[in-house]
């Protein structure tokens, strides 16, 4: 931590865990130092929930009061003037970006539910040894897991200002290293046709370097964003009930974790979003 302290550097990005996190961000804000925090210490806006979500008593009331939540296509102003970011999850970013624009034009019936179904590559897991995260238990299986209580689904609930009664998020591993797909059921609250959609996402996401919207119709694969910073997303629709699926896709150690970092750091130190990424 001395170290640190001394170093002159500008700024720090923490990949500790969570309550290591906690314990350091506000020395490092009275020290000076901005922070990229990859840890879900300052996700959370409410000091209680973190007891259940995370297992630890928030005691750092003014770091969480100033920290930034940092997908940066949504915030990007906050962002570049914080001192403390706290970067997003990897599950919830697949799940916000594809999200965000719908709900901001308020063209989902939220109350008809909305479902999101994630799969990710075993290193979403962190890097502690598990017996679930062996070869012989990973390969050639889908694993469905945290069902209802996954430590992801308050932050989705508090960035989409969606209640838990119509908001479902199933998490599954696959049997591949990196990589998300994310699907997504809603029911739009007026029929609307496919290319309106395609202009809605086209619009929302223009000048974000990192989100790529697919054409009307066609979805995207883990192939097509594994080992890049990208965010694909992609829908389909059906005009004649307002059904939408929408499908997300990013590589859970790039634009989920380490590349989102970076780019939040560019925000904050008013560099293009995508210097060093691209």
């Amino acid at each position: 931590m001395e170290q640190v302290l001394s170093s002159g550097s500008d700024v720090v990005f923490l990949a500790t865990p969570h309550e290591t996190s906690h314990n350091i961000v506000p020395r490092l804000l009275e020290s000076g130092l901005r922070v990229v925090d990859l840890s879900g210490a300052f996700r959370l806006k409410d000091t209680a929930a973190y007891t259940k979500w995370y297992g630890f008593d928030h005691t750092a009331r003014q770091a969480l009061t100033e920290a930034v939540y940092g997908i940066p296509e949504l915030d990007a102003p906050a962002i570049a003037s914080a001192r403390l970011v706290s970067n997003p999850g990897c599950y919830p970013t697949s799940v916000i970006l594809a999200l965000a624009p719908l709900l901001r034009a308020g063209w989902v019936d939220v109350s008809a539910g909305v479902i999101a179904d994630s799969k990710s590559g075993s290193t979403g897991a962190g890097r502690k040894p598990s017996d679930k995260l062996h070869f012989p238990e990973v390969n050639e299986n889908l694993r469905a897991y945290g069902l209802f209580h996954h430590r992801h689904l308050p932050e989705m609930l508090q960035e989409l200002a969606l209640s838990p009664k119509d908001f479902i998020f199933t998490p599954h591993l696959l049997p591949i290293t990196r990589g998300i797909l994310t699907t997504i059921y809603l029911h739009l609250s007026t029929l609307r046709n496919l290319q309106e959609i395609e202009n809605l996402f086209h619009d929302f996401y223009a000048g974000s370097p990192l989100v790529r919207i697919y054409s009307a119709g066609t979805v995207p694969e883990i192939l097509g964003v594994a080992n890049t910073q990208y965010a694909d997303i992609g829908f389909a629709l059906d005009e004649t009930t307002g059904r939408l699926i929408l499908v997300s896709t990013i590589d859970n150690l790039g634009k989920g974790a380490a590349g989102q970092a970076v780019q939040n750091m560019n925000l904050m130190f008013g560099f293009p979003q995508e210097t060093g990424l691209l």
